[in-house]
C-alpha cells in the first residue's frame, strides 16, 4: 500500500513537473498549498527527495525546489522506492530487500510468496514504465494537455 508520505511526495513532484510559471523554483509554501499537503510534513519529504537526487533547492527570497532532471526521465517507481522502500507487498517477495517469513517452512514452494511475486512484478512493470511527466499529465485538463502538445 502506498503511504501518505509517498503520495504527498509524488503529488509535490507532479506539481513541479507540471509547473508553467517559468520560475526556476517553487517555494515550499506554494507546493504545500497547491498540493493540499501539510507544510511541515512536506518539508521532510522534500529533503528526502533532494537527498535521493530527485530535487534541487535554492535558499533565500527566490528559493524553493525544482526537479533535478527532466520529469520524463524520472520513473514513478524510483520515487516510491526512495520514500517507501521496496514495491513488494511482503518482504519475501522483494528482489531488493528480501527477508524470509519467520513462519514459512519452505519459501521456494510457498504459494503466497509466488502470488505476491507476481503482484510485485506487475506493479513494478507499471510503475517502472510510467514517468513523472506521464503521471503529471494525467491530472491535466484536456485543454492544458493540448496546449503542451501543440
Amino acid at each position: 500500500m502506498l503511504t501518505q508520505r509517498a503520495k504527498y511526495g509524488l503529488r509535490a513532484m507532479c506539481i513541479l513537473a507540471a509547473d508553467t510559471t517559468g520560475r526556476p523554483t517553487l517555494p515550499i509554501h506554494e507546493l504545500a498549498e497547491r498540493g493540499h499537503i501539510p507544510q511541515k510534513f512536506l518539508e521532510a519529504i522534500l529533503l528526502d527527495l533532494r537527498r535521493h537526487g530527485f530535487l534541487t533547492s535554492r535558499r533565500g527570497k527566490a528559493g524553493g525546489y525544482a526537479l533535478a532532471r527532466a520529469a520524463a526521465e524520472i520513473p514513478v517507481s524510483e520515487v516510491i522506492r526512495a520514500l517507501d522502500g521496496p514495491l513488494a507487498p511482503i518482504p519475501c517477495a522483494s528482489l531488493t530487500a528480501y527477508q524470509p517469513c519467520t513462519d514459512c517452512p519452505d519459501p521456494p514452494s510457498c504459494e503466497i510468496r509466488a502470488l505476491m511475486r507476481q503482484v510485485r512484478d506487475a506493479t513494478a512493470r507499471i510503475l517502472d514504465g510510467t514517468s513523472l511527466a506521464q503521471l503529471a499529465a494525467e491530472g491535466e485538463t484536456p485543454e492544458e494537455s493540448a496546449k503542451e502538445n501543440a
